[in-house]
């Protein structure tokens, strides 16, 4: 039951007053390190690998919110007190008072006040399961809606190039093509969505394993932007990050053009390297050129 469980625990986290004194920013790096953890994918023999996983998330969404991680808070100082009570009255009793009216007395103010801890208890439980309800709601929603790239996927088909065809500009300026080399170390589409996270919320990923890449749509546009050129992935595979409309050079450079070199999403690795000598002597031919028509003029 989601509000017999810790949460903070879940993750990872201290509970009570110092788990509602961390940070949200300190409650999503301890989820990312538990999801890398607790993953299907790196626990293939585990048969509640899924039901784990799903659990670490569930906790993570209602501590991130607000509202929810507030209720979760009083219901664990409610219990706290709770217990608190029971351990004052077991110690009580066993003193054993001589007097039968004060015993009594005491019996009746113990009921009323466990009455009350009890009501206090339902109540807050009640209302967290209903935010509980609304997160989820809240989640599957947003997972029925197709996002840009969802919708380009389906369009699309298996295996195919993806469309982006009415897409507006400001759309495709949150869009990122991302690429890296087959048959070295492969990416998921959860781990492309948990590497560009660091930059900012991930709307979609669509991920083509059949040539290594993915199209990353973000959430804005200055998350793609400082997510290009930046994000690096793992070392034993690079990934390639450019945006889905890069700049490219419309004719050869003359003197006065920059030479602004078509970005192609197979590029990384060793072929990135060849791709930078490539530019390279385009530039020098450009400069000989230019000081040659200067010496006949």
């Amino acid at each position: 039951m989601d509000v017999d469980i810790d949460h903070y625990v879940i993750l990872g986290l201290p509970s009570g007053e110092e788990g509602f004194k961390l940070s949200e920013k300190e409650i999503t790096k301890a989820y990312r390190l538990k999801a890398l953890e607790l993953h299907p994918d790196k626990r293939p023999d585990d048969p509640n690998a899924p039901a784990n996983f799903q659990k670490l998330q569930t906790s993570y969404q209602i501590l991130k919110d607000e509202k929810a991680r507030k209720l979760f808070h009083d219901l664990l100082r409610v219990k706290q007190q709770k217990l608190q009570r029971q351990s004052q009255q077991d110690s009580k009793r066993r003193r054993m008072m001589s007097d039968l009216e004060e015993r009594e007395r005491s019996a009746f103010a113990g009921y009323d006040s466990s009455t009350k801890a009890s009501s206090e208890e339902e109540s807050i439980a009640r209302k967290l399961k209903e935010e509980i309800s609304r997160i989820r709601a809240m989640h599957a929603n947003k997972k029925s809606t197709p996002t840009e790239a969802s919708t380009m996927k389906k369009q699309n088909g298996d295996g195919g190039e993806t469309s982006t065809t009415g897409l507006s500009a400001a759309d495709k300026e949150k869009m990122l093509k991302v690429s890296w080399e087959k048959g070295g170390l492969d990416y998921s589409a959860q781990r492309l969505k948990e590497l560009f996270e660091t930059f900012g919320e991930v709307k979609d990923v669509v991920i083509r394993k059949k040539k290594g890449s993915a199209l990353i749509v973000m959430a804005t546009k200055e998350a793609a932007m400082a997510a290009t050129g930046t994000m690096c992935g793992d070392l034993s595979n690079p990934l390639l990050v450019v945006p889905l409309q890069p700049t490219v050079a419309a004719s050869f450079p003359t003197a006065r053009e920059p030479v602004v070199p078509q970005l192609n999403e197979d590029l990384v690795g060793a072929r990135y390297q060849a791709f930078e000598d490539s530019v390279l002597q385009k530039l020098q031919k450009a400069a000989e050129r230019q000081k040659e028509s200067n010496k006949s003029m």
